[in-house]
């Protein structure tokens, strides 16, 4: 029995696609590694096969015309036998000691037959240059070494929102809930752990630091001058966030709101970069975004536009978008990404 299936999308990944391979080796028999090659022109598929021959019961290599990491995900969980399921980027990796106590949790709840829709653990920024890796916990918002619910969750601070990194997902749920990235898009890590949340039941929470985040290459997706130049896109990502519910319809206050303050800071995202483009036409993208929000769902946008973060993004005139820009600044720094 395979009890994690690691998905790994690869788009010409050779240079440091292994150490994310090596560092999930360390759990043997009880994992399966899907290295998702999306249509690389470089050595990806020939180290994928390398891997898939030395440990053809783990390594699965698979290989697919380009369509974007969404669709590598996608491809993943086609492919996927484990009980559980978890994407780890190419040019990240995982904690071996952190992999091994996650492991044992995953074996309690198949033992005993628990259906635990939903495992989260910590996640470590491993930026390039400092010293000091910035950790993600949760232990002061979610309950540890237990099984609960939505209702059961405390307050998320701005820097603490459940990420790609942190979450594992129970396979069959992911199915069940008919989960389907959109191709060629970026920032669709998103709507992965955005989407299935109403149909999380259950939640499991690890005080543990399993995934290193890395942040350094230049042509990354989250470096900032790659986020502007590809805006359309996290405005598609937020748009299709806005229109997935109808967030008055979550039973759950506790969840709603979570869902609430995840979209308030998609917008934040989105509206900052429009901004920080100094484009007059990425303004009226900005503009309409709102617009766009307050016609779907009029209470979220009344909530999220006259939060905090609502209100600086949507200071009037250039002093106003001056302020909005270095409140991003100072956020950034405290979250760490970028």
């Amino acid at each position: 029995m395979k009890y994690i299936s690691f998905a790994i999308p690869c788009y010409n990944s050779e240079a440091y696609m292994e150490k994310a391979i090596h560092s999930i080796l360390e759990g043997g028999e009880d994992v399966e590694i899907i290295v998702v090659n999306d249509g690389s022109s470089d050595g990806t598929q020939e180290i994928a096969e390398k891997y898939q021959e030395q440990y053809p019961t783990i390594v699965k290599a698979v290989k697919k015309e380009n369509g974007g990491h969404g669709d590598a995900v996608n491809c993943g969980l086609e492919h996927a036998t484990g009980k559980y399921f978890k994407v780890v980027d190419s040019d990240d990796w995982v904690d071996k000691d952190a992999l091994f106590q996650i492991l044992e949790a995953v074996k309690g709840f198949v033992d005993a037959d628990s259906q635990v829709d939903m495992v989260i653990s910590n996640y470590v920024y491993e930026k390039v240059g400092m010293t000091h890796k910035k950790v993600i916990r949760y232990d002061n918002v979610l309950p540890q070494n237990q099984i609960f619910r939505w209702d059961d969750i405390g307050r998320f601070h701005l820097d603490q929102y459940i990420l790609m990194h942190s979450v594992i997902y129970r396979t069959e749920m992911l199915r069940l809930c008919q989960l389907k990235l959109p191709k060629h898009t970026f920032y669709v890590d998103n709507i992965y752990v955005y989407y299935p949340l109403p149909h999380v039941r259950t939640l499991y929470y690890l005080n543990v630091d399993f995934y290193r985040y890395f942040i350094g290459r230049e042509d990354q997706s989250v470096n900032e001058k790659v986020m502007i130049s590809r805006i359309d896109q996290q405005l598609f990502v937020t748009r299709s966030m806005i229109s997935m519910y109808e967030l008055r319809m979550i039973t759950s206050k506790k969840l709603r709101k979570y869902m609430v303050n995840y979209l308030a800071i998609m917008m934040t995202v989105s509206s900052i970069l429009c901004i920080r483009s100094k484009k007059k036409e990425n303004l009226q993208k900005k503009k309409e975004l709102w617009d766009y929000l307050k016609k779907k769902d009029y209470k979220t946008f009344l909530k999220i536009r006259y939060g905090i973060l609502g209100q600086t993004m949507n200071l009037p005139g250039r002093p106003g978008r001056k302020v909005s820009s270095l409140a991003y600044s100072v956020a950034r720094r405290l979250i760490g990404f970028n």
